[in-house]
């Protein structure tokens, strides 16, 4: 069974073991935080939650041709700013999701968006070095591991892998389609995070998510948990890299301009957002911001890279970041 535990201030009318805190998100946060490293919860299930950069959500949805259930890796966080080399590790991602939720071998697909066929012949690399990724197949005459939009209706495989950005808004529309976009009544949610070095399983839902979705996140959670999603990852991740993993990421390095060396001021609690630095300048930005003496961390949100900084800093922060064209 699964014990629901509650996270916050607490509510009357409610018969359930209470973890209590003070009423803002940052207060919440610290004891969701606080509860799984002290391994008082094994999962958590939270809205408006950002991971730091290299973790991402793998989302569930319920596909409506079939009725057949499919992963998207990934639909928050990021596994990585550049683009193929997410998707390639949002494959691995959501394999190791399919297997903790009982597929022992799950098909794979790419969705066809811009990189596609660079990450499916890096997946091939991978296979050819002795990864066991078992490819699905795209439902058009034409096959392939590339997906198109009817296979997403129809569920063709059991795990599509595209960028965060597109994952995100394909469960919108799996999950509020006949809805009006306005309540999440179908699947279970943006998923568990996942990523290298990442101990705790943290499933996301948004503010639209219905009870339903709650529900569903929840079992979805507390299956992961159980699986010991996070073990099962980094083994997942190890018998990629033994395939060249490491290798073909390489192959997808960018040249970037060396940045300026700058020493963090010292650190303190960060508990305001900006949004809207590109993925690709987020860590120019939070430099940008330690030159300036404000302290910053950079993280993933729900819909894209976050910059964090303190909220007596927030107004300057803004200051620093239009100045230089982040934000």
């Amino acid at each position: 069974g699964v014990e629901v535990v509650m996270i916050g201030p607490r509510t009357e009318g409610f018969d359930l073991p209470w973890i209590e805190s003070g009423p803002s998100e940052g207060d919440i946060r610290a004891a969701m935080e606080g509860a799984l490293a002290s391994k008082e919860v094994d999962a958590a299930v939270a809205l408006h939650y950002d991971f730091p950069l290299g973790v991402a959500t793998v989302g569930r949805v319920i596909t409506p041709a079939r009725g057949k259930e499919m992963f998207i890796s990934t639909s928050t966080g990021t596994s990585d700013p550049n683009r193929v080399k997410a998707m390639v590790l949002n494959a691995v991602a959501g394999i190791a999701v399919a297997k903790a939720c009982g597929i022992e071998e799950p098909t794979v697909g790419v969705l066809n968006v811009e990189g596609a066929r660079a990450v499916s012949r890096a997946l091939s690399r991978l296979r050819e070095g002795g990864y066991p990724i078992r490819f699905g197949a795209s439902s058009r005459s034409d096959g392939g591991v590339v997906l198109r939009g009817n296979d997403l209706i129809a569920g063709s495989v059991d795990v599509c892998v595209c960028d965060t950005l597109t994952g995100n808004v394909l469960m919108k529309l799996f999950s509020a389609f006949h809805t009006g976009g306005l309540y999440e009544a179908l699947g279970y949610g943006y998923g568990p995070s996942v990523g290298p070095g990442y101990p705790y399983v943290v499933n996301i839902i948004s503010r639209a998510s219905g009870a339903p979705v709650i529900a569903a996140a929840l079992e979805y959670a507390a299956v992961c948990a159980r699986a010991g999603l996070p073990r099962l990852f980094e083994r997942e991740l190890e018998t990629a890299r033994r395939a060249g993993l490491d290798e073909v990421l390489s192959s997808f390095e960018e040249v970037k301009p060396q940045l300026e060396e700058v020493k963090a001021p010292p650190a303190e609690p960060v508990t305001a957002e900006i949004s809207g630095v590109d993925v690709l300048e987020i860590e120019r930005a939070v430099k940008a911001l330690w030159r300036a003496g404000i302290y910053a961390e950079s993280g993933m949100g729900c819909t894209g890279p976050v910059v964090k900084v303190s909220q007596a800093n927030f107004e300057a922060a803004m200051r620093v970041l239009r100045e230089g064209a982040f934000v």
